[in-house]
């Protein structure tokens, strides 16, 4: 392992800043929330919710891809201090000032979009993180962009209408101008230290320790050393732990910027796509729109575009979440998981490797490396669905999903159909899969099928629903997907 450094680089107000971990003033698990907050002059980021939910926090976060600069939204409360390593931080201060303001500043000005301003720099920033990264954007994405992003007071139409007129005669601004000098000081920072195999942060009370590899090799050397090491690749759920529930986690292995876990691949000789475990919630979702669109709807109502800017696939399945969206659908497009340790692969149907409650088939010294989905045939019809009280950034009461192959006589060649929300893990309904196969595809069959399927799972009451309701849900998304498919 390389030898450890106690210091992070990063560009902020297009300046180079350095902190020393050393020093004290700063701990591995500060946020940049509260890294700015103790800043005199970045006081417009704000704290509301401390758990990525109402947007108030959003800065920009811009990264070298290609030897291009990558502009996201992202949630400053759920990002770690030396995660931002190499990277540039735009807050809504960069964009402008009162007499001299960013466009997308005096159209929120201009359409009266502003009104106790608490919110206001949070939806100047999503909708800068917009303007960097599309040409022209269409209504929906503009609403998407802000879906994180809560409004008390002056409702969202004005919001709305003056991002439509920003993209109505977008033009490049400072930024881009800029951007040559942006460029030129990350790879300053990259030349120097970004290669760091490790930043520790000692204090008075106990040793944190805080590593970043660069290499899936760096990474097992250094979690062979530190075995019990919590491992993040987005934090977005462990940041949770940390401003929540106040945990001081000793020692964390943050994966964010190993390449080899950042790979789309589209295999044609093998028909199957490999995504790689630390390909982003968005990334993902851009990449797939048209080519797995049942995975596509649910990851648009995963979180909020801050949060899949962050969380990552493999995070996501590795949590193993009884509410998993995202894990269930994977298992409904046959989605197989590559585990992979410091010498060897394993390669696991997805259906079999969460085993329970938070818990999978991993070994300590095993990360997920890919998740493998298979391109659908021609005759799958693939759906998901989720229930929740909300349709966006809310947790599911319960999820679905189906894969429905028939006969071309109407009859039921397979049919995979998984839940989640009714049990310990997303789980398929195996009695009712084994009842309708071979059956015919009609709704006779289906109401015999809920039967068997409001048996299958003892979902638990909780503040989100009871076990009744969750079990005429389950049965209710069944008929719907029959419903919506039964010409096919």
């Amino acid at each position: 392992m390389k030898q450890s450094n106690n210091k992070i680089s990063f560009i902020l107000g297009n300046e180079i800043i350095k902190i020393d971990f050393q020093e004290g003033k700063y701990s591995t698990t500060t946020t940049v929330l509260e890294y700015l907050r103790t800043l005199p002059e970045r006081k417009g980021v704000k704290e509301g919710c401390a758990e990525g939910d109402c947007g108030a926090c959003t800065i920009v976060m811009a990264e070298l891809k290609n030897n291009k600069l990558e502009y996201k939204a992202v949630n400053s409360c759920l990002l770690l201090l030396p995660s931002i390593h190499g990277k540039q931080i735009i807050t809504v201060e960069d964009l402008g000032t009162s007499t001299n303001m960013h466009v997308i500043q005096k159209a929120i000005l201009d359409y009266n979009g502003s009104q106790c301003g608490f919110c206001t720099p949070g939806f100047i920033m999503s909708l800068f993180g917009l303007f960097k990264n599309e040409q022209n954007s269409t209504d929906d994405e503009i609403i998407e962009s802000i879906t994180g992003n809560l409004c008390r007071c002056t409702g969202y139409r004005p919001i709305a209408d003056a991002a439509k007129h920003v993209f109505a005669n977008k033009q490049n601004d400072q930024f881009t101008q800029n951007e040559p000098k942006i460029i030129k000081l990350i790879k300053e920072i990259q030349q120097d230290n970004l290669k760091l195999a490790g930043i520790i942060k000692l204090s008075d009370k106990f040793m944190q320790q805080y590593f970043i590899p660069q290499t899936l090799e760096q990474f097992f050397d250094i979690h062979n050393q530190f075995p019990e090491a919590e491992l993040i690749n987005g934090s977005t759920d462990t940041s949770l732990r940390i401003t929540k529930n106040k945990e001081q986690i000793k020692q964390i292995i943050d994966l964010s910027q190993i390449n080899d876990l950042q790979n789309i691949i589209e295999d044609k000789d093998e028909n199957v796509f490999k995504i790689g475990a630390g390909v982003t919630m968005e990334d993902l979702r851009q990449n797939i729109k048209n080519k797995l669109p049942a995975l596509y709807k649910m990851l648009s109502v995963f979180g909020a575009k801050q949060i899949r800017n962050k969380a990552t696939i493999g995070g996501n399945v590795a949590t193993a979440s009884p509410i998993g969206d995202i894990v269930m659908t994977l298992i409904a497009y046959n989605a197989k998981i590559i585990i992979r340790n410091a010498k060897n692969e394993r390669v696991i149907p997805l259906n079999k490797f969460i085993t329970g409650y938070r818990q999978t088939l991993l070994e300590k010294n095993e990360i997920v490396r890919t998740i493998i989905i298979p391109k659908p045939s021609e005759n799958e019809i693939i759906k998901s669905y989720k229930i929740s009280k909300r349709s966006h950034l809310d947790i599911s009461t319960v999820s679905a999903a189906f894969n429905l192959q028939l006969s071309n006589d109407n009859k039921i060649q397979n049919i995979i159909i998984v839940y989640g929300g009714m049990a310990a893990m997303p789980m398929r309904a195996t009695k009712t899969e084994l009842f309708l196969k071979d059956k015919d595809w009609t709704n006779e069959t289906i109401i015999k099928s809920q039967e068997i399927l409001s048996n299958e799972f003892t979902p638990l009451s909780d503040a989100r629903s009871g076990k009744v309701a969750r079990t005429i849900m389950c049965k209710n998304l069944l008929m719907k997907f029959f419903s919506e498919n039964k010409n096919k």
